[in-house]
């Protein structure tokens, strides 16, 4: 699933980006709530992780423009307030959960399936790409209906690729998702790692599946649509 965490404590951020992103979910961290809103309206998440108290506006506050905006993603608020009053006004708000601090992580994956299976919108499955196809759920990719063995970083940077197709991801951006901002990893990891991608899924005498846009990034192009 594609994730958005807003959550200020840098500790508590680390740890959960770290473990959600071990279960294969796609997971953007931020730790205001000026850019859980901005990263929400930009892109379509499943699950928005709100902490309840973020710094210059809180979950609440955000959560309720989203919804004005018809922004429609699962909406689960983490939050130390305990008090009945507090999980009351965030239920009725029309959020879809909550977790109270401290918790624990198999918890947290619990209800953020639990969220997904409730959504009118079931959570997408396959995406299918000329002669190639992405299962969410099993993380098998195969090409012309054959399965090819990928390693988790593999994987992981072609379902960023194919969730976004025929747009260009910037090698930023991919370097955010795949490995974190503060992650200690050469330049040329992305490349490296598209090369590796691309031995193993690329048909001879046909483009690569993966397209490198020059001083940019990179984008898979679906000639599908």
């Amino acid at each position: 699933m594609n994730i958005l965490l807003a959550e200020d404590d840098v500790r508590l951020g680390k740890i959960m980006t770290h473990l959600l992103k071990k279960e294969f979910h796609l997971v953007d961290w931020v730790t205001s709530g000026k850019e859980a809103y901005d990263n929400a309206r930009i892109y379509n998440y499943d699950v928005i992780i709100l902490d309840w108290m973020l710094p210059g506006e809180t979950g609440l506050s955000v959560y309720k423009r989203l919804r004005e905006k018809e922004i429609q993603s699962g909406i689960l608020f983490v939050t130390a307030k305990d008090a009945n009053e507090d999980i009351i006004t965030g239920l009725d708000s029309g959020a879809d959960d909550y977790i109270v601090k401290p918790f624990e992580f198999n918890e947290l994956s619990a209800r953020i399936r639990a969220i997904c299976r409730r959504k009118e919108k079931p959570v997408e499955e396959l995406i299918a790409i000329n002669d190639f196809s992405l299962n969410l759920n099993t993380h098998e990719f195969k090409r012309n209906g054959f399965i090819i063995d990928l390693t988790k970083k593999e994987y992981q940077l072609l379902e960023l690729l194919m969730r976004n197709a025929n747009q260009v991801l910037t090698r930023e951006i991919l370097f955010d998702k795949l490995w974190g901002y503060d992650a200690e990893v050469s330049d040329n990891a992305l490349d490296a790692l598209v090369k590796l991608v691309r031995k193993k899924v690329d048909i001879p005498g046909k483009p690569s599946l993966i397209q490198n846009v020059r001083g940019i990034g990179y984008k898979v192009r679906n000639t599908n649509v």
